[in-house]
């Protein structure tokens, strides 16, 4: 514990602090330009080693719980990941841009509240860090492993619409 407080004041800090971080770290993140949320990027392109999101499948059993999961964009006008509403690529791309979003919002979540350490003694400042993760390592699973099959989607359509771009015209 780095800043002593007395019992009652983190009691308070952590009892209405970690649900207000959560909720305002979610609209803050629906408010930033979708501009930031490139699903090549590095910090959000599907790795070798996700096995095109069946290794979430595998070892994480993700299709099992994942539609449990709150959605917390659609609290905020955002955009909703719930269910798959479309096979237009342009909607799979913005799907895509979102599970961004939504990756990015539960990683710095993580990461503030693990910062609630500061104030909470041992072994409370354990079940902060336990906690941070425990609420959003699911979420961050769910949303790589839906990006990732949205991309494999997205090869299958557009592998189509080459096929039937290049297949000849029958006569009229």
């Amino acid at each position: 514990m780095l800043v002593e407080l007395p019992p009652l004041w983190i009691a308070l800090l952590n009892i209405i602090g970690i649900p207000c971080t959560h909720l305002l770290l979610a609209w803050w993140s629906t408010a930033l330009p979708s501009s930031l949320f490139s699903p090549n990027s590095f910090l959000y392109r599907t790795r070798a080693w996700e096995r095109g999101g069946s290794l979430y499948e595998k070892v994480f059993q993700v299709r099992l719980w994942k539609d449990r999961l709150p959605d917390g964009a659609s609290w905020f006008a955002g955009f909703a990941k719930g269910s798959l509403k479309s096979r237009d690529p342009d909607y799979l791309r913005q799907f895509q841009v979102e599970t961004c979003r939504g990756e990015f919002s539960h990683w710095v979540q993580t990461i503030v509240i693990s910062l609630f350490v500061i104030w909470n003694p041992f072994p409370a400042n354990l079940i902060i860090i336990g906690y941070a993760l425990l609420a959003n390592l699911p979420c961050i699973i769910s949303q790589r492993h839906t990006r990732a099959r949205l991309g494999k989607l997205l090869i299958v359509l557009e592998a189509k619409t080459t096929a039937n771009a290049s297949r000849p015209k029958g006569l009229s």
